[in-house]
């Protein structure tokens, strides 16, 4: 003789809310996983145009440095935006050279600030409030 189970609805719904819970939590994993995901991509962007800012501004340095080296220290700023090459294409640097008092052979400080989006007067010298914004400052005595 088969025995029958003492309480047979109390069981019936068992499998129904295990599937559920299994699925909210594999969906909550899956939206996790994207959410890590695009953070990663948009810090590893953010990192290589960091790169680039800092590359350009060196660049401006370097050209500062020629300046300098030719017998001239350009008063104000320079704005150079860099051109269409592949590697710095929307940067845009500004140089500008101090030199101080006294002989032509006087120090002078050479200052590059490079940025991805320059101000209205071409100019990377005031911090935006964009999180796509990148700014590098290098400054050399000269």
């Amino acid at each position: 003789m088969m025995r029958k189970p003492l309480h047979p609805a109390r069981s019936a719904g068992v499998g129904l809310v295990t599937a559920i819970f299994l699925l909210v939590v594999l969906s909550g994993l899956g939206v996790a996983m994207v959410a890590l995901f695009t953070t990663q991509q948009a810090s590893a962007t953010l990192d290589i145009q960091g790169a680039r800012a800092y590359q350009a501004a060196r660049a401006g340095i370097e050209w500062g440095l020629w300046q300098r080296r030719r017998g001239t220290c350009p008063a104000g700023v320079t704005i150079v935006t860099m051109p269409d090459a592949p590697t710095l294409r929307g940067f845009t640097v500004a140089v500008s050279c101090t030199q101080a008092a006294g002989a032509p052979n006087a120090p002078a400080t050479i200052t590059a600030f490079a940025c991805n989006m320059a101000d209205a007067n071409g100019r990377c010298d005031q911090p935006r409030n964009d999180p796509d914004y990148v700014r590098r400052q290098i400054e050399v005595q000269a």
